[in-house]
């Protein structure tokens, strides 16, 4: 059996947008969000509001992404993991809504440090404390 930090990042991405497919064929509009943990995903999901009002009434979502977006969607997915840099934890958010019957997509990318991590890799050696020590 293949383990999850055998697949790459693309193939794991790809995994979760199968995944989501169902969902994502009754909305219109939300986030898939995606949590990486040493270039792994682990948590993922969709946040989207069911219900909207305007003008002082409720309706439901549209009819949801067609099959021809949601494979567009995942295409773009994809794409935005060319921009990720040098980072292995963090987030990456796809906010998506249908606007002429076209999927638009907006990515963020939020990366994720830990300073006990930098402070195994960077001794100490001279620090703000130490050189303030010194000028009193």
């Amino acid at each position: 059996m293949m383990k999850m930090e055998q697949l790459s990042l693309a193939r794991q991405l790809d995994l979760v947008f199968k995944e989501l497919d169902e969902e994502l064929s009754g909305l219109d509009s939300g986030v898939v969000f995606v949590q990486i943990r040493n270039n792994i995903i682990g948590k993922f999901g969709v946040r989207h509001n069911p219900i909207t009002g305007r003008d002082g009434q409720m309706e439901f979502e549209g009819a949801g992404l067609t099959h021809a977006q949601r494979v567009s969607f995942r295409a773009m997915a994809l794409e935005t993991l060319k921009f990720k840099r040098n980072w292995t934890h963090g987030e990456i958010s796809y906010d998506f809504t249908v606007r002429q019957n076209m999927i638009l997509v907006d990515a963020t990318m939020e990366s994720n440090y830990n300073m006990a991590n930098l402070m195994i890799r960077y001794p100490r050696t001279n620090t703000y404390l130490d050189s303030n020590r010194e000028s009193s």
